[in-house]
């Protein structure tokens, strides 16, 4: 039988993940993030062992789906949009820049 694996996330990891997300985290949340991110990563080692080939997949190919036409729209309500953006200019989103 295979060894299993056991995939570790480190605290520098972790805080290479913060910075790349502009995320601030406090020396125990890297710490505890790194130990959580390393459950849920062994988590999905359990699942990768189901074997699972004898198992149908659940695609119903009995369904036929009518295709629509593909029409290129902008939907018409872009001031409707827009007026629950936190900032808007020339009709379009203004986003915060989050890459140096």
């Amino acid at each position: 039988m295979p060894k299993k694996k056991t995939h570790i996330v480190t605290e520098a990891e972790v805080l290479s993940i913060s910075k790349l997300a502009s995320i601030e985290l406090s020396p125990r949340e890297v710490q505890s993030f790194s130990h959580e991110l390393s459950k849920m990563l062994g988590f999905l080692d359990q699942l990768a062992e189901v074997d699972t080939s004898s198992v149908n997949g659940d695609v119903d190919t009995t369904i036929r789906l009518q295709p629509r036409p593909d029409v290129v729209a902008d939907g018409g309500h872009r001031d409707d949009v827009l007026a629950n953006a936190p900032a808007a200019r020339h009709g379009y989103f203004v986003v915060p820049k989050v890459i140096e």
